[in-house]
């Protein structure tokens, strides 16, 4: 069991350490280090068991008996108290078996009203796509993220080194943190996530700029680190640690930026830390949701078009428009 260290004010001195452990959301033992679910999956077991032996214990000989309740005991144990992928093992099963059974191939539109006439669904060999409901319904321009509930928005942040700080300034950096979680009233996540660094088109962009550089030594310089750039990138694959913090408007906020004006406080809030934090605008905002949902596919360059805008072909091309539902 981890523990951490967190600092506390003493009588001026250098602050004292107080052991926690950091596993506070773990559930609680209720009986034999068992928790509440653990015992009641043992409990039913106990009573099919039962019943099972009440039931054929006049038809199958004992010893057959014993060795199938040994067996089944055994894996009824281990869906009790196993673990994998963080998960106890009777959620882990569930999970398996709701993804085995949900639709793979998913759509935006309803296929279920609006199936192409030519489509017969009933001698159909794959199965027609199922619609495809995003929490999310919109992004408005400002960032602020429409969902069912209440609304949210996005703030980027930096990180803060604290073993860079004196110990003073370390517990003022802890303070200013804990005031900041003590003001929230709404649900708020923190995403702590490593992405990747796309090093070749940057290299790229450089070489490109250098040859429109009036002077020579820094068309050079710039070539130089061009070259750096391009073979960093194929000897080491480097991360980037982006830090964002998902804010909700509270049920009762008035008004339709609430969940923007709510981003804005966090961002006042976290000044006092050292680190830069902005609010993402809706481009911003698109494109941090895409990157989480998959690091390593390259930004699409010039953003996302909004709902209802006309996309025309290239100039010069056979021009062709459609709209962005």
């Amino acid at each position: 069991m981890g523990h951490r260290d967190t600092g506390s004010g003493n009588d001026g001195d250098a602050p004292s350490r107080v052991r926690m452990h950091s596993d506070v959301d773990a559930p609680d033992k209720v009986l034999y280090g068992l928790t509440f679910r653990q015992l009641a999956i043992l409990a039913v077991a106990a009573v099919f068991f039962y019943g099972g032996w009440r039931g054929l214990h006049t038809l199958l000989p004992v010893p057959v008996l014993l060795g199938g309740a040994v067996v089944l005991g055994g894996l009824v144990f281990g869906l009790a108290v196993g673990r994998r992928d963080g998960l106890s093992m009777d959620m882990w099963l569930l999970a398996a078996i709701r993804h085995n059974r949900a639709p793979k191939a998913l759509s935006t539109t309803d296929t279920t009203s609006r199936t192409p006439a030519w489509v017969d669904a009933s001698v159909a060999r794959m199965p027609l796509p199922a619609p495809l409901k995003l929490p999310a319904q919109a992004i408005a321009d400002d960032g602020e993220i429409t969902l069912s509930g209440t609304p949210a928005a996005i703030v980027a942040a930096t990180t803060v080194n604290l073993a860079l700080r004196t110990p003073d300034e370390q517990q003022a950096l802890v303070d200013t943190f804990g005031r900041w979680l003590n003001s929230l009233s709404t649900p708020t996540q923190v995403v702590v996530s490593a992405q990747p660094v796309d090093l070749a088109s940057q290299a790229t962009t450089l070489q490109d700029t250098a040859r429109s550089l009036p002077n020579p030594a820094l068309e050079g310089a710039c070539a130089d680190h061009a070259a750096f750039l391009a073979d960093l990138s194929q000897r080491r694959d480097p991360l980037r640690r982006q830090v964002l913090i998902v804010t909700r408007a509270t049920a009762t906020g008035q008004g339709g930026h609430a969940a923007r004006r709510r981003a804005d406080d966090t961002v006042r809030s976290l000044a006092g830390l050292g680190v830069t934090t902005r609010a993402l605008d809706g481009t911003a905002a698109t494109a941090a949701i895409a990157a989480a949902a998959d690091p390593y596919r390259p930004p699409r360059p010039g953003g996302l078009a909004a709902p209802h805008t006309v996309i025309t072909g290239p100039a010069g091309g056979i021009p062709r428009t459609r709209r962005n539902t």
